[in-house]
């Protein structure tokens, strides 16, 4: 059982390319230290967010069967998010950035299934648990930002990147396993975060793809709702931090109302926030992803979105009038008076129709790259696509014939007509040519000896986005992380700490009542005088069952902690004012 994932109907519909990314929970891998994580920042979420967070946080958490006590299992996560569409995988920490995103379009949350180590209870870069779990999970039981997540996805990952982007995840992902491993020195992490800063500073043009990834980080991240003056947290960054939830409802962070220029505000995952926007409302959030997606490729088209691709060296598609697709490497394009009139691939090509290969003409036909005019034939005023029969006769298109066609802006295709193909609508798609040659101007861009011509129809192109048309067109099962999380043999020392944990659980929960809660705080001070978070867990069960005198003795090591590590001293205070609480509560 260890290492299978068990699926359902939501994760079923995912493409392969996907699946690679998915590995098994292994919930047993899990310590009674992290368990104990996960406790004390559900406790002290609820305890806060109750008041600051969108009322979908609390409800959501009830719905999607989260608790406080225990991290999160998958296959009972799972069980229940189907009842609202939804499903969880498991991950190794950061995937990129457009995978994460075809992820969300099919309704399927990511899930880092580490957690955070103590020493980073607070916040960490590194996505993990408490981030995804507690943080994602709960606002998705509100339709309408549900549907914004998936919408999100859904354009997101058509996004086009630059070849910096991914440099820019890699190095952020390095910055998050370093800092969640143990033994990693602080001049190695400081490396790091300047290596981010750097790259960050030289970006160029930002992409597509770090546009819409500053919504995102602004919304689903970092988002808050309601008005500038008094704004609930809905952002799972926010409400998986319970450092920064606090710190963001201060006026030492500015609120700004959402909008379209959020598209343009960079973030640092390095550090908190220093401003946050406000939409007030989750139907604005689909309002703005729809103004910016109204800016992309995949809704523009043209010769802008031909130099995206290029720019982006990485696999793409256009789609031109006709609705025929390709699928490639763009490598090039010639242009006249601002239109693309000719576009060339390298390497592995595939054409579509409506995200469906098209038959003979997929990664084996055109090992070699691709190239095709687009536009209108010269001094004719209307587009092959729009002809006739009669007038594709005039114009000697027609199986069997030798022509000439000869397109604005210097093109001309000259060979003898094999066959067409049409779309639905009857409008010719493609032309098989043999014994062509394809010249601009003096230049020959395809000689007959290389074999049959396949020339694309379409006027214009209409859109260019990120990836394949059809998923099957490639092996898109290639991905290798460059390092993976790292797992640290435990000393010794970890091992017998995480077992005094584990005794302590074992008594909250009355699976064994005969630990002797003294000896283990004995322990503790004598080998373990750092750990405070087990310390807190004994004096809430030594205060609920009015123990004055352990109480005592557990308060006067809890202090003595705080001279000797101040920065825990936050935690401890408010570890103990939940118990108060708590026990306030427990008796109204």
């Amino acid at each position: 059982m260890k290492n299978l994932i068990e699926s359902n109907p939501i994760l079923n519909r995912l493409p392969n390319h996907l699946k690679q990314f998915m590995k098994p929970q292994n919930y047993e891998d899990y310590s009674a230290i992290d368990q104990a994580v996960w406790r004390y920042v559900m406790r002290k979420n609820v305890d806060f967010l109750s008041k600051v967070a969108h009322k979908s946080y609390l409800q959501g958490l009830k719905q999607t069967g989260i608790s406080i006590d225990d991290i999160p299992n998958m296959y009972g996560m799972n069980r229940i998010l189907k009842d609202i569409g939804w499903a969880a995988v498991a991950v190794d920490g950061f995937i990129p950035p457009n995978a994460f995103m075809e992820f969300q379009a099919y309704n399927v949350l990511v899930i880092a299934s580490d957690i955070r180590q103590l020493e980073n209870i607070e916040y960490t870069p590194a996505p993990d648990i408490i981030h995804e779990g507690a943080g994602h999970a709960p606002i998705i039981a509100n339709p309408e930002y549900s549907e914004y997540l998936r919408r999100f996805g859904e354009i997101g990952s058509k996004a086009i990147s630059s070849a910096k982007d991914y440099e820019l995840y890699e190095t952020v992902r390095h910055l998050s396993i370093i800092k969640e491993a143990s033994n990693t020195k602080q001049e190695d992490i400081d490396i790091a975060e300047k290596n981010i800063e750097e790259l960050q500073q030289n970006m160029g043009e930002p992409s597509e793809m770090a546009l819409i990834r500053n919504l995102h980080w602004w919304t689903v991240e970092y988002g808050l709702i309601g008005t500038v003056e008094n704004p609930k947290i809905y952002g799972a960054g926010l409400l998986s931090s319970i450092g920064e939830s606090a710190w963001c409802m201060t006026n030492d962070v500015e609120k700004l109302p959402y909008s379209i220029e959020a598209t343009y505000k960079n973030f640092d995952i390095t550090k908190p926030q220093p401003q946050l926007f406000v939409t007030p409302n989750f139907a604005h959030l689909s309002l703005i992803l729809e103004e910016f997606a109204n800016t992309m490729a995949l809704r523009k088209g043209g010769l802008s979105g031909i130099n995206k691709l290029i720019t982006s060296k990485a696999l793409g598609t256009i789609e031109l009038s006709t609705g025929i697709q390709i699928s490639g490497i763009f490598t090039n394009v010639i242009e006249n008076e601002g239109q693309a009139i000719y576009v060339q691939t390298t390497g592995n090509t595939a054409l579509a129709y409506r995200e469906k290969e098209l038959v003979g003409h997929g990664i084996k036909t055109h090992s070699e790259g691709f190239g095709s005019p687009i536009g209108t034939l010269k001094g004719i005023n209307i587009a092959i696509e729009d002809m006739s029969p009669r007038d594709l006769a005039a114009y000697n298109i027609f199986e069997g014939q030798t022509t000439t066609l000869e397109f604005e802006g210097g093109l001309k295709v000259s060979g003898e007509i094999i066959t067409g193909k049409r779309n639905l609508q009857g409008k010719i798609i493609l032309i098989s040519f043999k014994n062509c040659i394809v010249t601009h101007n003096d230049n020959i861009l395809f000689k007959p000896e290389w074999g049959n011509y396949d020339m694309v129809i379409g006027k214009d192109i209409i859109s260019a986005f990120s990836g394949p048309a059809d998923l099957n067109s490639f092996n898109l099962i290639t991905h290798v992380p460059s390092e993976k999380t790292v797992k640290l043999k435990k000393s010794k020392e970890r091992l017998r700490l995480e077992e005094l944990y584990k005794q302590i659980r074992d008594y909250r929960s009355a699976k064994n009542k005969t630990i002797s809660r003294t000896k283990v705080l004995e322990e503790l001070i004598n080998n373990h005088p750092e750990d405070w978070l087990l310390v807190v867990e004994l004096y809430e069960l030594a205060f609920l069952s009015s123990e004055n005198s352990l109480c005592k003795t557990i308060l006067n090591h809890l202090e003595s902690i705080k001279q000797n590590k101040p920065e825990v001293g936050k935690l401890i205070d408010d570890g103990l004012r939940i118990i108060q609480l708590e026990k306030d509560y427990s008796t109204l």
